[in-house]
């Protein structure tokens, strides 16, 4: 039996590669497997917003039903920054080690160092359906682990003692903010009969 194809509005292989791992029973294509080769402009001011621009022009402009998550790191002491802007928080070259380098340059002296990972995916078919996760933790005083990406190295989750690049994909596909909203996304999918 094949599997169903599900179209996600990204590129970004890491990123694909987790969620491959979180929906193994779908065949996902990328924006360049379906010949869409725009950088879609995020220009929303939400996750929410972000996720529905990239879907929405996917399926206005390719005729597919797909899905956008948009995610980012939410710091209290730093006012909810990165949030949104997360990618390219160190600037428009979206290079993980200078974000995380500014982040940590931010906090320094800084008691509270909690914040929180949220992923909101929007599947749009004609109409919007989001999904939310959310993980608190807190951002550590250095890098630790070679596992995930972007900010996991100095993400520890809750009491785990772990930042999310120690944790194992098993472990992060069981834990983490994207797992959340995918899982909730998967049961609407298998619900609907998709």
């Amino acid at each position: 039996m094949s599997k169903k194809v599900l179209v996600i509005a990204s590129n970004n292989q890491k990123k694909i590669a987790e969620i491959k791992f979180l929906l193994p029973d779908y065949h996902i294509k990328s924006l360049t497997d379906i010949g869409c080769h725009v950088d879609i402009p995020e220009t929303a001011d939400s996750f929410e917003g972000n996720a529905l621009i990239k879907a929405k022009y996917v399926f206005d402009h390719h005729q597919l039903p797909c899905f956008s998550d948009d995610s980012g790191l939410v710091v209290k002491s730093l006012s909810g920054a990165p949030g949104i802007y997360s990618a390219r928080y160190a600037g428009e070259q979206k290079n993980e080690q200078e974000n995380m380098n500014k982040v940590l340059d931010n906090l320094k002296g800084t008691k509270d160092r909690s914040a929180y990972f949220i992923t909101v995916i929007c599947f749009y078919d004609g109409t919007p359906q989001y999904f939310e996760g959310r993980v608190n933790g807190f951002i550590t005083d250095s890098r630790r682990g070679t596992n995930g990406f972007g900010y996991d190295p100095i993400f520890e989750l809750g009491t785990s003692g772990k930042t999310f690049a120690e944790l194992s994909e098993q472990e992060k596909s069981t834990n983490s903010h994207r797992a959340l909203a995918v899982k909730k996304f998967s049961q609407t999918l298998t619900k609907e009969g998709q």
